[in-house]
């Protein structure tokens, strides 16, 4: 069993930062990528943004250029996402995801609320 620890989360005005932070209780040669998702009430769960073992980064159109997703270079198994210049639809539960090697399943976090006041 994978545990998570996932914080940063709040309430923040429009145009305001946030930072997110998961630890994963895995060892860096276990993960292949970790990322974050999120999901509003009444809506699907979204991508946000991943970064892969090599450090190769993807994010959804819709944070890009906002969004920072980075990871702690020495324990690899941290992963943050750096959010600026939110927005009320950023308005989420942000869940920490990861990609094991072991498994075909992703690990997923408890989830963070970010709740962006207009």
């Amino acid at each position: 069993q994978v545990q998570f620890v996932e914080s940063g989360g709040g309430l923040v005005q429009t145009g305001g930062s946030l930072r997110l932070s998961c630890t994963a209780s895995l060892s860096a040669s276990n993960i292949n990528a970790m990322g974050w998702y999120r999901q509003a009430p009444g809506k699907q769960r979204e991508l946000v943004a991943t970064i892969s073992r090599n450090g190769n980064t993807n994010y959804a159109d819709s944070v890009k250029g906002r969004f920072t997703i980075s990871r702690d270079n020495n324990a690899k198994n941290t992963v943050y996402l750096q959010m600026n210049s939110l927005k009320p639809e950023d308005t989420a539960v942000y869940y920490c995801n990861v990609d094991v090697t072991f498994s075909d399943l992703d690990y997923r976090g408890q989830g963070t609320q970010v709740t962006v006041s207009s």
